[in-house]
């Protein structure tokens, strides 16, 4: 299977993308440095351009990261993940933009509504944080629950989405 993966700045810092022959399999959250995206995605350096094949990806994920509304409709590669964490990740992506779902709703969609907890855990992992929006699952009680990039930066993710002025690119 043939990778492919960039690292390209946003408004909010460096972000790493990695695909596969069958879709994106990893993307990083904004970081300070192209170094540290690389680390990240556990690549060395990256040629100079991305693929021309994602260069549509990282154009939406630039408006994204930049406070626009945008969409991902594109293929995933979950190949190294479980049937758990897929049904997970697969019911998170269908969480609409702007608004917020439970890890007990999100389990009970996947088909198992006892493994709120568990569901949190295969968050906890996602590859493709915003492509698969796990920053829209919350606690029950409305408080924000963890998140792998950090409070803030889920905070500021649902602030960018729900906000008023938020522009409409697609």
């Amino acid at each position: 299977m043939e990778t492919a993966q960039c690292v390209f700045a946003t408004d909010l810092g460096w972000v790493g993308i990695q695909s596969s022959d069958r879709g994106l399999r990893r993307l990083t959250l904004p970081v300070g440095s192209p170094q540290e995206a690389c680390s990240l995605l556990g690549v060395g350096i990256l040629p100079d351009s991305p693929p021309d094949f994602l260069a549509d990806v990282i154009s939406r994920l630039k408006k994204y990261f930049n406070g626009y509304r945008v969409t991902f409709p594109d293929p995933l590669d979950l190949s190294g993940a479980t049937k758990f964490q897929r049904d997970i990740w697969n019911v998170t992506r269908q969480i609409p933009y702007g608004e917020t779902r439970s890890y007990s709703w999100v389990a009970e969609h996947a088909g198992r509504p006892d493994a709120a907890r568990a569901a949190g855990f295969a968050l906890s992992v996602n590859p493709l944080p915003v492509i698969i929006p796990c920053h829209r699952v919350i606690e029950k009680s409305g408080r924000l629950g963890g998140y792998s990039g950090s409070i803030h930066l889920k905070r500021y993710l649902l602030w960018l989405e729900t906000t008023a002025y938020m522009r409409d690119s697609m």
